[in-house]
């Protein structure tokens, strides 16, 4: 079958189409034939290495890529709950492995693996899983019911955060570009910031003491820390993104992991986001797109 591998660290050219061998599910995994992969950040961190030197991911001499994937259920091992022919939606959150998900094939626990929602092409579906987890578990570190900041919240993980905590009862601030305010206020934003300096100041003036959290979906770090009340919450969401807590405010990184049960929930409320759809075969220019930014959703791969 054919996969998306990573053999040396680099650019978008480093990614290499590949001949592998079809995997097998073993007990309590199904193997899914890929019918669209997203295409994600995280992918482009592994393949530059960012990842490996960070500390998240070890050293190997093959790399798969791809979180993300929609497709069907092919073969499922014993004590798995899902049955060849189902259509499913599901989460690679073991990303050191040399096999992802821009593949022909993908092999998952069950457990990261949800039903896909029902009416929404699989081409859709695949923009769910890891925006829609990573969105859904950094706002379960936050106790507060007061508010909270979304920066970078016209993106696929903050446009979930603004609907999610929009859906909780939160007073939500969100910091995106200027042509960005109609969308961001369509997920449920109450206020609007666009992206720009001083943003403390520009918070502290629209909410009195600031936030009482903040989601930094665009890692702006201090900037976005200095817009905190003392002694609220700050969530990060990349590895080496954490500020230091000044002023005793609690900071945490979101560390996503699968979450089938969370899925099927989040698939049935959140809307896909796409930006594009690409052969897999082209998994490098989808790459060199996700480098030059201004996505709105994500492109997904289809092989």
């Amino acid at each position: 079958m054919r996969a998306v591998v990573v053999r040396r660290f680099g650019g978008p050219e480093v990614l290499e189409f590949a001949e592998v061998p079809v995997p097998a599910p073993g007990p309590g995994q199904v193997r899914i034939r890929v019918a669209a992969a997203a295409v994600n950040p995280v992918d482009a961190a592994t393949r530059s290495g960012a990842l490996t030197g960070a500390g998240v991911i070890p050293a190997r001499e093959v790399l798969g890529l791809g979180w993300d994937v929609a497709g069907e259920v092919d073969a499922a091992g014993t004590g798995a709950r899902f049955r060849p022919g189902d259509t499913v939606i599901g989460l690679r959150d073991r990303i050191a492995l040399p096999l992802g998900a821009y593949a022909d094939y993908v092999v998952l626990d069950a457990s990261a693996v949800a039903l896909a929602p029902a009416g929404v092409p699989l081409v859709e579906a695949a923009t769910l899983p890891l925006n829609a987890l990573t969105a859904a578990q950094a706002l379960d570190l936050v106790e507060t019911t007061g508010t909270v900041l979304v920066t970078g919240a016209a993106g696929a993980v903050g446009g979930y955060a603004v609907a999610l905590a929009h859906a909780r009862g939160l007073q939500v601030v969100a910091v995106a570009g200027q042509a960005d305010e109609a969308l961001v206020r369509q997920f449920g934003a109450d206020g609007f910031l666009p992206r720009g300096p001083a943003l403390a100041d520009r918070v502290r003036a629209l909410v009195p003491g600031g936030a009482d959290a903040v989601l930094d979906t665009a890692l702006l770090g201090l900037d976005a820390l200095d817009a905190v009340r003392g002694g609220g919450e700050f969530v990060a969401f990349a590895a080496g993104a954490a500020p230091i807590p000044l002023r005793g405010v609690r900071v945490r990184n979101v560390w996503i992991r699968a979450d089938g049960e969370r899925l099927a929930e989040l698939a049935g409320i959140l809307p896909p986001r796409v930006a594009g759809v690409l052969p897999l075969a082209e998994a490098s220019t989808a790459h060199e797109r996700l480098a030059g930014g201004g996505l709105r959703g994500r492109l997904v791969l289809t092989p």
